[in-house]
């Protein structure tokens, strides 16, 4: 093996994550650092599906790369399957987000949203959407660049739903998804508004709190005209690009073509600022990869689904979460939701080690 496993950074039910370094003696083309995600060789489907999709994007800046997958066997005779990442020093924009004290500056926001457009360009360009577009899966590096990682949820585009679901992260979700289990390039979209939005006021677009009825939330994302807050300390120009994100027709919704012709975002030179190094205390609380979880947890889409909710499994919340048809759009979201809060805080799934 070309590469030393080094220490944890999270597990989940299914995967881990490791840094690795690449042997002195080798002469192995793999960087120096690596993030490597880990599963057991009888859990392999959301690894391989991963991996099968950064082998059809192919490379582009904006783009957390993919170096390989090999198998390994463990000093406890355990075989595993393994997906060599690019590692992100600078961790996730979340965790930026917690470090600056709740909100980044308009001027970062603008670079920032820059190159996930660039990003979703690409991905959408070669016919896949990623399905889970949030803070947590725009890394940062030294030299102040973002890109997107995690495509554990992502798909095929015009492939068709099996069964009803919640595919990514529920405060993300457009309105198509709740209503018709729709996921297009148009979600990327919607998502990435809800992401600035979050970058400014330091808050969830739909400003819900823990505790919240997720029927509720659902209800305000699918029905009526109630669309997300637009940040009155946001300039004109940034009004205007968000109005375009959140637009409830996704056939009416810029693509990410529109969008990086947009004045928030267009004909600026993009001037990086390396991020500081962070004191230990702020490195004990975040990990440093492509796993910096948050407190909106994704629902992955793959079985078996992980115990998300910290006061049941997922099928008692969503009881009817294996239906094949709809109804209605209101039937829809009864399907997806139950009449119960939940537990937003815990996600009961991936577990922060440093």
């Amino acid at each position: 093996m070309e590469w030393v496993r080094g220490g944890c950074l999270g597990y989940g039910s299914s995967s881990t994550v490791h840094l690795a370094t690449t042997k002195k003696s080798s002469s192995s083309s793999y960087p120096a650092v690596m993030a490597v995600k880990s599963c057991n060789q009888s859990d392999t489907t959301l690894l391989k599906n991963e991996r099968e999709i950064f082998n059809e994007i192919g490379f582009c800046p904006e783009i957390i790369q993919c170096f390989g997958d090999c198998q390994t066997v463990e000093e406890d005779n355990e075989h595993l399957y393994n997906l060599l990442l690019e590692y992100a020093k600078g961790g996730s924009l979340a965790y930026q987000l917690k470090k600056s004290g709740g909100c980044l500056q308009e001027s970062d926001v603008k670079d920032y949203t820059r190159s996930i457009l660039k990003g979703l360009r690409h991905i959408h360009s070669k016919g896949f959407v990623h399905c889970d577009m949030k803070l947590d899966n725009m890394l940062l590096f030294e030299n102040g660049e973002v890109k997107i990682a995690d495509f554990g949820l992502a798909k095929k585009a015009g492939e068709k739903q099996g069964r009803v679901e919640i595919r990514g992260t529920p405060l993300y979700m457009a309105p198509e998804s709740v209503n018709n289990n729709e996921y297009e390039s148009g979600v990327d979209i919607w998502a990435l508004g809800c992401a600035i939005v979050e970058m400014v006021t330091g808050k969830p677009a739909w400003n819900s709190k823990p505790g919240a009825n997720m029927f509720v939330l659902l209800i305000r994302i699918g029905e009526g005209d109630e669309l997300p807050i637009i940040p009155e300390e946001l300039s004109q120009e940034g009004k205007d690009f968000l109005s375009k994100c959140f637009v409830k027709d996704p056939s009416q919704r810029w693509t990410a073509d529109m969008l990086l012709e947009h004045p928030f975002v267009a004909d600026q030179v993009k001037e990086t600022v390396p991020f500081k190094e962070e004191s230990e205390e702020l490195l004990s609380t975040s990990p440093r990869c492509h796993f910096d979880f948050s407190e909106w947890v994704s629902i992955q889409s793959f079985s078996p689904i992980s115990e998300v909710w910290s006061d049941g499994k997922l099928e008692s919340i969503f009881p009817s979460l294996h239906s094949s048809c709809l109804a209605s759009p209101p039937d829809r979201i009864r399907q997806l939701t139950g009449d119960r809060s939940c537990n937003w805080c815990d996600s009961g799934c991936w577990i922060t080690i440093r």
